[in-house]
């Protein structure tokens, strides 16, 4: 059975906070790791993002005009990652922290400190958002699949993992174009071309998973937590998590025996296993199923030394899913 995850804290935020606030005259142009770079100076524009998928889509929008800090580790599940006090200085310093309420509490509660107003885009809150799934014994009985579920602009009551949509990631791209248009407007055209250029890469991603989970004998997701719930309702699957929208979260072996009777009443083919957190609940589940395992991502973080980015991930788990649903 897998272990909980421990939640480790670097430092009180209050503490954080003065070192924080420190940093801001002290530290310079030291910042946190950029996820393409390093940290950047001189008259670029300061980008925080809080975790890959919103810094990937910071440095496509931001090209050479923006020089974008992340605030998650390289390789690392990022929930429950806490900050440090660069970090922290790090968004008290950017002229923008781009992010997803909901997904990092460290991150919600150092914007709302340091970050407030023009100086901090909400992800969620420019995309129609998902409730999130329940948290008893029969969430995930739930299916992902009507619009009836979406409410609008999302929120602390919301599923956060928008990313795995791209149509979404479509819409956040054009509205960090705009929001960095007007807090840089010498470089205004930049962004706006860019936006749309990525809007475009993604919006030709969502074609290509439409038409490649069109048409498939196969219709749940078994999943190791519950990320995937926005790529369930834009593409008409239904999602069966082990974990809820936090994955260090552990089912109970009722929960477990449940979910074994799910797979089979299913006729699911496989059990999703992750790349960054521990695969051992999803092959125990599996083993007692019956069925195989394959790794679906959440891409919520790259690890260190790989060649692949949110764009060629998001096309392996297309490739995946057709596999294990059996699509035509």
């Amino acid at each position: 059975m897998l272990t909980s995850r421990k939640r480790v804290r670097a430092l009180p935020l209050t503490v954080v906070s003065v070192l924080a606030l420190a940093g801001l005259t002290a530290c310079g142009d030291a910042g946190g790791s950029g996820s393409g770079g390093s940290g950047g100076s001189g008259d670029k524009i300061r980008v925080a993002a809080s975790f890959y998928p919103m810094a990937w889509l910071a440095e496509k929008v931001g090209g050479t005009d923006a020089a974008v800090q992340t605030l998650a580790k390289p390789g690392a599940e990022p929930h429950d990652q806490e900050l440090t006090a660069r970090q922290v200085a790090d968004v008290g310093r950017a002229k923008l922290t781009l992010y997803v309420k909901g997904v990092q509490p460290a991150v919600d509660e150092a914007v709302a400190k340091h970050a407030k107003g023009d100086k901090a885009l909400d992800a969620a809150s420019v995309v129609k958002t998902l409730a999130p799934p329940a948290e008893d014994e029969h969430a995930h009985e739930h299916e992902h699949g009507a619009e009836g579920h979406e409410q609008d602009h999302g929120g602390a009551g919301s599923d956060p993992h928008i990313w795995l949509d791209p149509n979404r990631m479509a819409t956040v791209a054009d509205a960090l174009g705009k929001r960095l248009a007007v807090l840089d407007p010498a470089h205004a055209a930049g962004y706006q071309s860019r936006a749309a250029a990525v809007a475009k890469q993604l919006t030709d991603l969502d074609g290509q998973f439409k038409t490649g989970l069109g048409a498939c004998k196969q219709k749940t997701i078994v999943t190791a937590h519950a990320a995937f719930g926005y790529l369930a309702d834009r593409y008409g699957l239904k999602q069966v998590s082990i974990a809820g929208v936090d994955p260090s979260s552990e089912p109970s072996p009722k929960r477990l025996g449940e979910l074994t009777h799910e797979i089979r009443e299913a006729k699911a083919t496989t059990v999703f296993t992750e790349t960054l957190v521990s695969p051992k609940v999803a092959e125990t589940l599996a083993r007692e199923a019956g069925v195989k395992t394959a790794v679906l991502d959440p891409v919520e973080g790259i690890k260190e030394g790989s060649s692949d980015d949110y764009l060629s991930v998001m096309r392996k788990n297309l490739d995946t899913l057709r596999s294990s649903l059996e699509c035509k």
